[in-house]
């Protein structure tokens, strides 16, 4: 039955290094887009929130990711405590300071 069917050759391999070159290049600038976009932007976010939590001493005015303003009054290892109010403190983990403000933000409120 064979003899019915003409044999296919394969054409010289030179054609098969261009769409191989592409993927390459393509590959290449998704990883530069994802690097660029996602992965730096968010490795410098942590790096000044750890310099901004380092940096804390008793005094600071802050606000937190809740939105709760207090001035710090002690700290932790891994928590300080804010006074939000005349004799009323509150104690939260480290993490959760949002932004230090400048001083006397909370006697201008």
């Amino acid at each position: 039955m064979s003899f019915f069917i003409s044999p296919a050759y394969a054409e010289g391999a030179a054609g098969a290094a261009a769409p191989e070159m592409f993927n390459i290049l393509f590959l290449v600038g998704f990883g530069l887009i994802f690097y660029f976009f996602m992965w730096r932007p968010q490795a410098k976010r942590a790096k000044e929130h750890k310099n901004l939590v380092g940096g804390l001493s008793k005094g600071d005015e802050v606000v937190t990711s809740g939105g709760i303003i207090g001035k710090v009054i002690r700290l932790d290892d891994d928590y300080v405590v804010l006074e939000v109010s005349e004799g009323t403190e509150l104690k939260f983990q480290k993490l959760h300071v949002a932004a230090a403000l400048p001083k006397g933000t909370i006697k201008n409120i």
